[in-house]
């Protein structure tokens, strides 16, 4: 089984750049050789810059999830999930319904993410600090590319979060760089620049499992945010039928020059090419199942004879939904779970996590877990995460639950077609059917019987405590970093892209239903022709609560789009009049907290509010979004206690 638990030790030189870039640069040389001048110095140096960037992605992913992680609130914001959780749970309560507690809610990934970029700016300028020798050439040019990738990844998430906001390609920011800029038409062109750059310095030996980007990845970025700016922007409504090229000119109108972007457009064919390249470089797991750590081999032990053939003991329990695969598929089994043949891209964990880090923004408690595990986690235990009641899975904040719609449309779909969907047992707990004894917590809200399977925390009979996960038995573990192994012991990647995207990426762009085909039949659903609504319900299916719901729909819709019926608006507001139960036992119907969803999509775009405190830092040089501003009434954006 690959090594999932890492010591503190063992990361301590990716953690060297938690403190301040700038307190960095500015370090008296008589006290170290680390410094504006001298660093980097070594290709080394070049590496620890990378762990530093890639950090940025542990400070979202390993943080609060309701504060800091972008994928998250994707989620909560579409109409796969509910905002949910406990009376007091008003963050994830607000995104869902498009609303705002506080005029900087929405302000540390703002924060982290230029951070990251900054990041990646003094990477970018610095490289050739190094003494490079020809045989580092390749070496040097893989963590170029490193580089460029990540500040486009970072400024994608910006820009899908934030829409048009400062574009910073130096790490000494020029006053007309501090302007906010058109992300259609002068960021997307960055970001597309930024992952051809990527696609044509880095190579394709690393990245496999290990956390680093690779060519393929690059070119598979390069078809999403293209897809983005073309569905959302350019409000192509069917990418099949062709898309427009996108001019990669700067904010001066002037071609973007840096090193590997070789192109002044990329169209549509490029992005087809550049998806087909990747084809056939990664498999799809042969059971979905695989990829999520519920199949684990441990549990699956707990239902099967065990290979020193002792078996179960009297009295434990079998999980069966997982009885039927082969043992060699377990998501902790070669080529399976972390770093399996279908992942190409993934925040990593491990470890590491403490309960405080000094460093604000740029480290955050339990920054090596993934903590949506926690917050995806059963609050429906009316025992207190006795095992008995929830085997096999374990006690968390019970936030983001699974809205009624994706199961009765997932349902819905299954009837029509006369099949049965692995996807949505696999991505899916049916908490009253599925669970020994189910029941309802008295400060619950928005609980809607179901929960998320993917990535809620998994136990076994085998745990000494009731809140122990499995982690906690896996070969390397010993003992958890926080003393707390259901809030810390949370190690899985988080999948940022995988093959089964490439896939329907390529269906999606081409109209060629051979690709979309491969990810049907994995899933043992019927194999059908090209259309929209088949690739949109595919796509729904295959990455419910991996956080692409949300942007897929806003493409699909375009930007100020007023039709109600539009993709975007007519999902959202689908989910008015669902039943769900409130302390306990209390049924009530869902409506919208301040207005309507149509209403509040409509006059946001599916943007967040940018933070106050930055727009105040800069000025007039940084505009509040539409739905946000103060041509939007107070009681429209403001969250309401509805429980």
């Amino acid at each position: 089984m690959k090594k999932y638990i890492l010591s503190l030790l063992t990361v301590l030189s990716a953690t060297a750049l938690f403190t301040s870039c700038n307190d960095m640069l500015d370090t008296d040389p008589r006290k170290t050789e680390m410094n504006k001048e001298t660093f980097p110095g070594k290709s080394g140096d070049v590496e620890s810059q990378l762990a530093g960037i890639y950090s940025i992605m542990n400070v979202l992913g390993g943080g609060d999830s309701d504060t800091t992680f972008p994928l998250y609130w994707w989620e909560l914001m579409s109409d796969n999930c509910y905002g949910s959780g406990g009376l007091q749970d008003n963050k994830v309560k607000s995104m869902h319904y498009l609303v705002q507690m506080s005029s900087n809610q929405y302000e540390f990934p703002f924060v982290s993410l230029y951070g990251g970029v900054k990041r990646c700016n003094d990477l970018i300028e610095n490289i050739d600090k190094v003494p490079w020798q020809e045989e580092e050439k390749e070496l040097r040019a893989q963590l170029l590319g490193e580089g460029f990738f990540m500040r486009g990844l970072y400024n994608l998430w910006l820009t899908q979060l934030y829409g048009d906001i400062p574009l910073i390609t130096a790490s000494e920011v020029p006053a007309e760089m501090e302007e906010q800029v058109s992300a259609e038409e002068v960021i997307y062109p960055q970001i597309i620049a930024d992952f051809v750059s990527g696609m044509n310095l880095m190579g394709t030996t690393r990245g496999f499992g290990d956390g680093h980007a690779n060519k393929y990845v690059a070119e598979a970025f390069l078809a999403r945010a293209y897809m983005f700016w073309a569905g959302f922007y350019k409000k192509v409504g069917e990418l099949k039928n062709g898309a427009p090229a996108i001019e990669l000119l700067d904010r001066n109108g002037d071609p973007i020059e840096q090193e590997g972007c070789n192109v002044t457009s990329v169209s549509q064919t490029d992005v087809v090419n550049a998806l087909k390249n990747v084809y056939g470089k990664y498999q799809l797991c042969k059971d979905y199942r695989s990829l999520w750590q519920y199949s684990n081999s441990l549990l699956w032990d707990e239902a099967h004879d065990n290979e020193d053939g002792t078996g179960n003991k009297e009295g434990t329990h079998a999980y069966a939904f997982i009885a039927d695969m082969d043992r060699s598929d377990c998501f902790d089994q070669p080529g399976m779970g972390n770093g399996n043949t279908e992942e190409l891209f993934q925040i990593q964990f491990m470890n590491a996590s403490k309960w405080a880090i000094p460093g604000g923004y740029y480290s955050t408690a339990r920054m090596y877990s993934c903590y949506v595990s926690c917050f995806w986690g059963l609050r429906c235990n009316g025992n207190n995460g006795k095992r008995d009641s929830t085997y096999p899975f374990n006690e968390g904040w019970g936030q983001g639950t699974p809205s009624c719609n994706i199961w009765d449309d997932w349902t819905h779909a299954e009837e029509v077609g006369g099949y049965t969907d692995i996807r949505k047992l696999g991505s899916l707990i049916d908490c009253v059917n599925e669970l020994e004894s189910y029941t309802f917590v008295k400060d619950d809200c928005e609980e809607s019987g179901y929960a998320v399977k993917k990535w809620n925390s998994v136990e076994l009979d085998a745990c000494k405590n009731d809140k122990d996960t499995w982690w906690t038995k896996a070969p390397g573990y010993t003992s958890s970093s926080l003393d707390n192994s259901m809030q810390g012991d949370h190690f899985e990647d988080f999948y940022l892209m995988r093959y089964a995207d490439v896939l329907l990426m390529l269906t999606e762009l081409t109209g060629d239903a051979q690709y979309m085909n491969e990810v049907q039949r994995r899933a043992h659903v019927p194999e059908t022709g090209y259309s929209l609504e088949a690739v949109q319900n595919e796509r729904r299916w295959e990455f419910a609560f991996e956080g692409l719901r949300f942007n897929d729909m806003r493409r699909w819709t375009g930007i100020d789009n007023k039709d109600a019926n539009a993709y975007a608006p007519k999902a959202l507001q689908a989910q008015t009049g669902k039943t769900t139960t409130h302390h306990g036992n209390k049924k009530s119907t869902m409506k919208h907290m301040t207005c309507s969803w149509t209403k509040r999509y409509q006059d946001t775009n599916g943007f967040l509010a940018k933070p106050q405190s930055q727009i105040n830092l800069m000025g007039d040089k940084l505009k509040q979004n539409p739905g946000w501003d103060s041509n939007t009434p107070e009681e429209e954006k403001t969250y309401v206690t509805l429980y």
